[in-house]
């Protein structure tokens, strides 16, 4: 696909997918969505990681509500079915694990895009908004999923129906995301877990996203028997033996994902 609204890289393993309309602090359209699950499929296939961050001072600031694509015949049931949830499926079933760095303002679907990403870094001055109770909707893109779990029920219901900021300290204090970091240092960090995902074991990782995200259906029996069948799958791999062997010789292990 020849991307307009996005960027897509891939440097060392490292998928780096930039939301690229900075004028309209990165709003999604139509062919936004397309794109951004176009390259997250693309990434899962030729990366280790994937990034997903903004141009200019926002990440995204939600839906544009003045795409011309959609304006005519707003339908939000079919937008959602038919376009955001390929793009939330295509992060969240990703084999590599993904990062969302917020390097701005997320508001919105934004912000719900931004918690489909495995680990999220926000730079301090980033600021996540459940906006849609200001123009008389409910969190959508996966949100009403998200938050709960992400932050517990309480700041969950006070986010969506308050449609306050967030500020990415209050987002790290709350379990909502994984780490804010200072302005300056924010490149440098999220570039820095980036490589570290890259170089890892490939294969556990996305065991490790398999089994977190399937625990909030399983009773304790259940989640221990996967925990059983997909650790013996990975005690399997050479990843697995590498990393015995390294760990015995005192030396960094080099994962080939396999």
């Amino acid at each position: 696909m020849d991307y307009q609204t996005i960027s897509y890289e891939v440097t060392d393993g490292v998928a780096v997918v930039t939301l690229n309309r900075p004028d309209t602090y990165n709003a999604m359209t139509q062919q936004m969505r397309a794109e951004i699950t176009d390259a997250v499929l693309a990434a899962d296939k030729e990366a280790r990681v994937l990034v997903l961050t903004g141009a200019g001072k926002a990440f995204c600031s939600g839906q544009d509500l003045g795409d011309a694509s959609s304006a005519a015949n707003l339908n939000l049931e079919r937008t959602l079915r038919d376009e955001y949830m390929p793009m939330i499926r295509a992060i969240r079933e990703s084999k590599i694990p993904s990062i969302c760095a917020v390097n701005g303002a997320a508001a919105g679907a934004g912000a719900n895009l931004a918690l489909a990403a495995d680990v999220v870094i926000a730079t301090e001055s980033a600021y996540f908004l459940q906006a849609f109770s200001r123009i008389g909707l409910m969190p959508d893109a996966g949100g009403t999923y998200e938050l709960p779990r992400a932050m517990g029920a309480a700041k969950a219901m006070g986010a969506a129906l308050f449609a306050d900021k967030i500020s990415a300290r209050q987002a790290d204090q709350w379990g909502m995301i994984w780490e804010a970091v200072a302005d300056g240092e924010f490149e440098a960090v999220w570039k820095a877990r980036a490589k570290h995902l890259a170089e890892g074991p490939t294969l556990a990782y996305a065991e490790i996203k398999a089994a977190i995200q399937e625990t909030w259906g399983n009773d304790w029996t259940k989640q221990m028997e996967q925990e059983a069948k997909r650790q013996g799958k990975l005690g399997g791999t050479r990843d697995f033996q590498e990393g015995m062997v390294a760990f015995l010789d005192k030396r960094p292990a080099t994962y080939e994902g396999r």
